[in-house]
C-alpha cells in the first residue's frame, strides 16, 4: 500500500502564491508518475501538472507559465508551486502517484486526501 499526504493549501488573495506538498510513503519500489489534479464545485475532476520519473512536465493550458512542479526523489515528494493565482484556481487539489510496489500487483494507483486551495478576489 502507498500513502499519500497532502500539505500547503489555504486561503490567499488574487495574484498571490502557495506551494502544495504531497509526500508518499509505504510500500514503493520506484514512483512512475506524480501528478496534481484539482476539483473545483460542480465541476470535473481536472489535470493539472505531471511529472513523470524521465523528468518530463506537462501542464494544463490554465496553469502554463504560473504552476511549477518538482520532485524531491529522495523524500518521494512531490511539489505544486502555484504563482499569480486567480479566483478560478480555487478547487480542492489532489495528489496522484503511479507508483512501482513491493507487493502484488507489482504496480498502483493512488490518491491523496485533497487539500483545499481558495483564491479570493
Amino acid at each position: 500500500q502507498v500513502q499519500l499526504v497532502e500539505s500547503g493549501g489555504g486561503l490567499v488573495q488574487a495574484g498571490g502564491s502557495l506551494r502544495l506538498s504531497c509526500a508518499a510513503s509505504g510500500n514503493i519500489v520506484r514512483i512512475l508518475v506524480m501528478s496534481w489534479y484539482r476539483q473545483a464545485p460542480g465541476k470535473q475532476r481536472e489535470l493539472v501538472a505531471t511529472f513523470t520519473t524521465g523528468g518530463s512536465t506537462k501542464y494544463a493550458d490554465s496553469v502554463q507559465g504560473r504552476f511549477t512542479i518538482s520532485t524531491d526523489n529522495a523524500k518521494n515528494t512531490v511539489y505544486l508551486q502555484m504563482n499569480n493565482l486567480k479566483p478560478e484556481d480555487t478547487a480542492v487539489y489532489y495528489c496522484n502517484a503511479d507508483a512501482l510496489q513491493a507487493k502484488f500487483p507489482p504496480r498502483g494507483n493512488y490518491w491523496g486526501q485533497g487539500t483545499q486551495v481558495t483564491v479570493s478576489s
